[in-house]
């Protein structure tokens, strides 16, 4: 996965770990390397109830 991002193991490992977070523009890249809709990857967060204030 660090490959096709264009970062490190250690930088990927941290957000796949949970110790940073992904912004926006990270999660747009990632979401089109892996060929997946950010649209609907966000809409099944917000139906199980993930993004509830």
């Amino acid at each position: 996965m660090a490959e096709k991002l264009g970062r490190t193991q250690s930088f990927v490992a941290k957000y796949e770990g949970g110790e940073r977070r992904l912004d926006v523009i990270e999660f747009l890249h990632v979401t089109a390397v892996f060929d997946a809709d950010p649209c609907d990857i966000l809409s099944s967060l917000v139906i199980v109830g993930a993004c509830a204030p």
